[in-house]
């Protein structure tokens, strides 16, 4: 007899609400246009050699600039950066210049790093995974040196921008 106080393995609902995953700002820039978009859905995948990967919507405006993009910037955010996350998570790029209301400067092939976050990298696209949802993952491998602290802080969490309406609807 099943346990009712066990989730069905079809709702990870409440387990990817015990994981209380980190928030990234995912950043890309092609063929002239600038592209950045708040993220929950990312990990390492692999040490040797080493890989990223990070998923993005395929509703979002950020998707259609990173499909014709070389490289992604990862950005870590801090548990004070929540300004950052309602900025990249609430208003979507089809309307607003993200970029015009936050400090950046560009990486490789012109790719924002945002200034203000402490922990980021830059990664090269190696492959585009299409896994049959309405997420497509990058698989991204380091394409130069990042940054971090010498003592990071910690990070946002998906539970402090729960509340935060998606800029692009799903």
């Amino acid at each position: 007899m099943p346990d009712p106080d066990q989730q069905p393995a079809s709702d990870l609902g409440g387990f990817a609400e015990a994981v209380d995953g980190t928030m990234y700002v995912v950043t890309a820039a092609a063929g002239g246009r600038r592209a950045g978009c708040l993220v929950g859905f990312a990990s390492q995948c692999s040490i040797e050699p080493p890989r990223f990967v990070v998923w993005l919507s395929t509703a979002n405006h950020t998707y259609d600039v990173a499909r014709a993009a070389r490289h992604l910037t990862v950005h870590v955010l801090g548990r004070d950066q929540r300004a950052l996350a309602e900025l990249f998570g609430g208003l979507t790029g089809d309307d607003v210049d993200k970029f015009a209301r936050t400090a950046w400067r560009p990486g490789p092939d012109g790719c924002p790093v945002l200034s203000d976050v402490r922990v980021w990298f830059t990664g090269r696209v190696e492959q585009v995974v299409e896994a049959g949802g309405d997420h497509v993952g990058f698989v991204l491998s380091p394409a130069g040196p990042g940054a971090g602290p010498a003592e990071p802080p910690g990070p946002l969490r998906f539970g402090d921008v729960r509340d935060v309406d998606a800029g692009h609807p799903a």
